[in-house]
């Protein structure tokens, strides 16, 4: 096979880091989102969209490249984010590759995400890899925890060498109505986060509506967040296509006015290669192909890998893996 993989990351070296701009009040009144419309358009992709054979193993390898390969659990060791690691440096067998014609691409998740405790275990482990590590702050899943802590954990987590910070915002602060503490918030992280990179990390399934998504993501594009990110995979409802229809619309309204490109990343329940599939057709549908780097997307996922080698697989030889032959960890 020869593969051509969809989207470029040509664009990181021209791509523009978001300033934040001042509240624009204005602005955030108008955003009102159609909760039918978005889901008459959600249940429209799935069902038109379908990539088969050769194209189908190119998008898949595009997603790996888009992959934050996770491991968020009450019970991670240093050995188990080791092992992550270790598959985040190989996360295709070179075999499948091979047989795929694509040995000489260099396939590689866009970062390792892993609790704090973790980041320096992670950095020793990607050393020369070119794989970011992320680092989950500001009291994950649920922010609440002291502002100071949050504020004093971000930093932590920069000076142990985490490249990108996935912080929480206080759902109740957009569930009140408090968009200036929200900003002022979000602009204290942005500040701590230095030259990391600070992927906002919205709830979105505890907003109650798709309004609240969309005014959240504003407020916190305009504090300055270089990604917009729907869940923490902790909440009772994870990423879904309506908000993502949500979300893209924000950040493309925000492109529109500002010329800043934000990032998205859709977290929690996305674990086939056929979901991989659909959000990405949405992404290209929504924001273009521009939008399919690691630089602009994003999936938060923990075992959506071992489902897309597993598909892989069947490309070249036909038959399926059992998921125990893939493990992650």
């Amino acid at each position: 096979m020869n593969l051509k993989i969809v989207g470029s990351d040509s664009g990181v070296a021209l791509h523009k880091r978001n300033p934040g701009f001042p509240l624009d009040m204005d602005w955030l009144d108008s955003v009102v989102m159609n909760r039918s419309a978005l889901e008459r358009r959600a249940g429209t992709i799935g069902a038109r969209r379908s990539v088969k054979k050769t194209h189908q193993a190119a998008w898949l390898l595009k997603a790996i490249s888009l992959i934050d390969l996770t491991s968020l659990n009450s019970d991670d060791t240093d050995g188990r984010v080791r092992r992550l690691c270790a598959k985040a440096k190989n996360p295709v067998r070179s075999e499948i590759l091979h047989g795929l014609g694509a040995s000489e691409l260099e396939i590689k998740p866009g970062a390792v995400c892993v609790y704090h405790n973790f980041v320096a275990t992670a950095v020793e482990a990607l050393d020369g890899s070119g794989i970011p590590v992320a680092a989950v702050s500001t009291g994950f899943p649920h922010g609440l925890s002291p502002l100071k802590t949050r504020l004093l954990e971000i930093k932590a987590s920069v000076k142990a060498g985490a490249k990108e910070i996935d912080i929480v915002i206080e759902r109740g602060q957009v569930l009140s109505g408090d968009w200036l503490g929200l900003y002022k918030q979000m602009q204290a992280f942005r500040e701590a986060c230095g030259e990391a990179h600070m992927k906002t990390i919205l709830g979105t399934g505890e907003l109650a509506t798709q309004s609240n998504v969309g005014k959240a993501s504003l407020v916190c594009m305009l504090a300055g967040a270089d990604f917009i990110k729907t869940s923490t995979g902790k909440e009772k409802v994870n990423a879904n296509l309506q908000t993502s229809l949500t979300m893209l619309r924000m950040i493309r309204w925000f492109y529109e006015e500002t010329g800043i490109e934000i990032g998205y990343k859709p977290a929690g329940g996305i674990s086939s290669a056929k979901d991989a599939l659909t959000y990405m057709a949405l992404v290209k549908e929504e924001m273009g192909t521009k939008w399919l780097a690691p630089h602009l997307f994003r999936f938060g996922a923990s075992s959506l890998l071992t489902d897309i080698e597993r598909q892989l697989e069947h490309q070249v030889t036909g038959r399926y893996a059992v998921d125990y032959n893939q493990p992650l960890v």
